[in-house]
């Protein structure tokens, strides 16, 4: 979901590899005031205000989450569902206040600036607690590597399929395996592995911003027009009804809707690198805060637009993913549009999410081994039409491919789109969303033991660790349930 994150980095002269820095340049003297272009830290002036930090967010946030929202209220009905939104927003706005208090390490105006997510934990919570965050994020972001093959995928076979029920007028079900689709997906995300610093093309997030807004308003429309043709809201106050499902699949599905509706909001992990392109004063923590109110606001209602349309243009036949789900088979030009602008998006938000962690872990194994050619000798080639060679290293060529297809070999054994995104939604939102923060704000804040305030922070840790627990159990189960209909590698639609 932080699909512009990487890419709002642009405007700092570092590279990705700000995990380690020279600790004597932080401790340097403040430039002084004659040069006004330059921030505390000796970086070009920070410019950014409320208003693009908000931009930053929104674009983060909305991605292919929103496709999930129509089955995930459908699943919890016209009370749970949107309660359980808003519950999911309020706990993600409790945690980026507390995250925005941890932009800076000691005082909230002068102390040390941390650049990332992962700056932050290290500084504050030191190095054990640091090791296992990555590890935690690496594994999100492997998942989410594949959640979006398998979403890209089945949008190229979407615009595949309704030309062909186009064609046939209806009566071809059009039956197709997805598994070209994901190789092709693979391949094209190769290629594109192997730029280095892809991700900070400044054009990306802008691209990013505008397909992602395009398929979620073209799915809300959809949905509008849908419920207006039907003349009724579909839809029962306590979700899919048993009937259409067993009592087991019911609660593993209402678990499930839950790790959905986590996966739209996991965003944490990009505040702080959109807090370090905030301007100051004032303290970068207050601009931070307003642009949290204001953009979790704007999402939330459209989440709860998107969702709401679609559960109440489908009811209980709401699709796993809405606009490939086929409820709307017309106007297919435009089903086609939403569908092209999801693979578009998804191709830069691979490589947004995949080239901060490719640059972290070779720069890691460069530092363990110095003196082996194969993980730091840097061969020139040059490419006809490219004014610099390129530089080519044999373990980033190796390394990048293995990741590629490793996710893309997962997504093809299990295309489960919404069992996949409950389970990134599970395993992303307890600890980054909530216990990092947590944990950091009472070290950060020095809360004591046992307060009222400690006690209040523990418990909200403890509940949102339940929901985690139990969304990531519902999200399994979904997997066993869809093994057994889908023989692995052969699935079609």
């Amino acid at each position: 979901m932080g699909e512009t994150a990487a890419a709002n980095r642009h405007h700092h002269t570092h590279h990705h590899g700000h995990q380690v820095f020279d600790v004597a340049s932080n401790d340097a003297v403040p430039p002084q005031p004659a040069f006004k272009c330059f921030d505390d830290d000796g970086r070009l002036k920070r410019t950014g205000t409320v208003w693009t930090a908000s931009a930053h967010i929104i674009t983060a946030v909305i991605g292919s989450g929103v496709l999930s929202l129509a089955w995930a209220i459908a699943q919890l009905g016209w009370i749970a569902g949107p309660a359980v939104m808003l519950l999911f927003s309020f706990v993600t706005l409790y945690s980026s206040t507390l995250l925005s208090d941890c932009y800076r390490t000691g005082d909230a105006v002068s102390g040390k600036r941390n650049y990332t997510y992962m700056d932050a934990v290290r500084s504050i919570l030191g190095g054990f607690k640091f090791k296992i965050c990555g590890l935690i994020q690496y594994l999100n972001l492997f998942g989410i590597a594949i959640g979006y093959t398998i979403a890209a995928s089945i949008s190229m076979m979407a615009i595949k399929r309704s030309n062909c029920f186009h064609k046939s007028g209806g009566k071809d079900p059009c039956h197709m395996s997805s598994n070209p689709y994901m190789i092709i997906f693979g391949v094209t995300e190769i290629l594109f592995s192997q730029i280095p610093d892809f991700d900070q093309i400044w054009w990306i997030s802008i691209v990013a911003a505008v397909m992602s807004f395009t398929y979620s308003a073209i799915g809300l429309a959809l949905g509008i027009v849908q419920v207006a043709a039907n003349g009724v809201f579909k839809g029962s106050l306590t979700g899919i009804s048993i009937g259409t499902v067993t009592q087991t699949q019911k609660i593993w599905r209402t678990f499930q809707a839950l790790g959905d509706i986590a996966f739209a909001y996991s965003y944490s992990a990009v505040l702080i690198e959109i807090q370090d392109t905030v301007r100051s004063p004032p303290a970068e923590s207050k601009t931070m805060k307003k642009a949290t109110k204001i953009s979790i606001a704007v999402t939330t209602m459209f989440y709860m637009l998107c969702g709401s349309m679609g559960y109440a243009a489908f009811g209980d036949a709401a699709p796993g993913n809405l606009l490939t789900g086929f409820g709307f088979y017309n106007p297919f030009w435009l089903l086609d549009i939403a569908n092209a602008a999801i693979v578009i998006h998804l191709i830069g938000a691979y490589q947004v999410f995949a080239q901060p962690i490719f640059a972290f872990i070779e720069k890691s194994v460069a530092e363990r081994y110095p003196d082996n050619d194969f993980f730091t000798k840097e061969f020139e080639i040059k490419i006809p039409g490219l004014k610099s060679p390129y530089k080519a290293n044999v373990f980033r060529i190796v390394y990048r491919c293995g990741f590629v297809v490793s996710t893309t070999v997962i997504s093809m054994l299990m295309p489960f789109f919404n069992d996949v995104v409950g389970i990134l939604g599970a395993l992303g939102f307890w600890p980054l969303t909530v216990y990092f923060p947590v944990e950091m704000y009472i070290k950060q804040r020095k809360v004591e033991k046992w307060s009222t305030r400690w006690v209040c922070l523990q418990m909200l840790s403890v509940a949102c660790l339940l929901i985690s627990v139990v969304a990531g159990v519902g999200s399994i189960a979904g997997v066993m349930l869809d093994l057994k209909v889908y023989k692995p590698f052969k699935s079609t639609y």
